[in-house]
């Protein structure tokens, strides 16, 4: 009799503990799927570049990266992500590739009027992505062109304020074999401070030995998509596995990895909120 009632007791709590780890991973998938994804951090970080002219102290880079058009990111919610950017009044918008997720070529129709909406002082510029060389990536290239939109893949735009220089560079996609570090450098003047948007992070381990650049920016990793708390991300992508998220100093260059905006594979986030940063330079003597 009194194993029976031991026996009836263990597994009435053994549903209960079901019950709740069933309430729990149902509630856990919808904040992935329905409220994550939908919840947009904006980050603002200060860096002094040591060979930013004081001409150039107070200027404003807003980063985006990994759009990943597709039917997730809609006109719709990629208009209010153009909201937020504008409302942050930027110099200029960097967007660090995957603007379009891999075989979906029906949706670059729309990114010409889509990246037209951003409004910088200055200048919108953009590299692609392995997303976007898994497309056809000259109709890419040819919305981001006549959208407005500088292509800075294996190139630089040189920024002036009177005599002094700001250097924006860009290599087109590492992962994809796309990459060509030595033209760009062969393009890019020997003074000014000068700034890398490398779509995979892990690049840095390259561009860094160059010594010719002060901030390196990057994406590709979605900051892992889903994480855990207190753990690397239990799948990365290649050329992001080192450097995946945040801020990392490699050599005497700064690394900046943002999280992305859009999603691949199950189109969940978790503890990896999409994320628009908000660059201000400081020259030296300013901070």
């Amino acid at each position: 009799m009194r194993n029976r009632k031991w026996l009836k007791k263990a597994r009435n709590s053994a549903f209960r503990c079901f019950k709740w780890f069933l309430i729990l991973g149902c509630c856990t998938l919808f904040y992935a799927k329905s409220i994550e994804p939908n919840w947009i951090a904006i980050n603002h970080l200060q860096f002094t570049l040591p060979h930013l002219s004081s001409e150039f102290n107070g200027y404003r880079i807003v980063q985006i990266s990994d759009i990943h058009r597709d039917r997730w990111m809609t006109p719709q919610r990629f208009r209010h992500i153009v909201d937020l950017v504008n409302q942050e009044e930027p110099d200029l918008v960097a967007i660090t590739g995957d603007l379009i997720t891999r075989h979906l070529p029906q949706f670059i129709p729309s990114l010409e009027s889509m990246l037209a909406e951003f409004t910088p002082q200055d200048v919108t510029v953009a590299i692609l992505g392995n997303h976007d060389h898994e497309n056809d990536v000259e109709r890419i290239i040819q919305a981001i062109e006549t959208s407005g939109t500088v292509n800075l893949s294996n190139d630089i735009y040189t920024l002036k304020r009177d005599k002094a220089v700001l250097h924006i560079a860009g290599v087109d996609d590492a992962y994809m074999g796309k990459d060509r570090l030595d033209l760009v450098l062969q393009k890019l003047p020997p003074g000014g401070a000068a700034i890398l948007l490398a779509h995979e992070p892990d690049f840095a381990k390259s561009s860094a030995i160059a010594g010719r650049f002060d901030l390196q920016l990057s994406g590709h990793s979605h900051g892992g998509q889903v994480r855990l708390p207190f753990i690397k991300p239990p799948i990365l992508p290649p050329w992001a596995r080192r450097y995946y998220l945040g801020l990392d100093q490699v050599g005497d260059m700064q690394l900046y990895t943002n999280r992305g905006l859009g999603m691949t594979g199950l189109h969940l986030r978790l503890f990896s909120r999409p994320e628009i940063t908000v660059f201000t330079l400081v020259a030296p003597g300013f901070s």
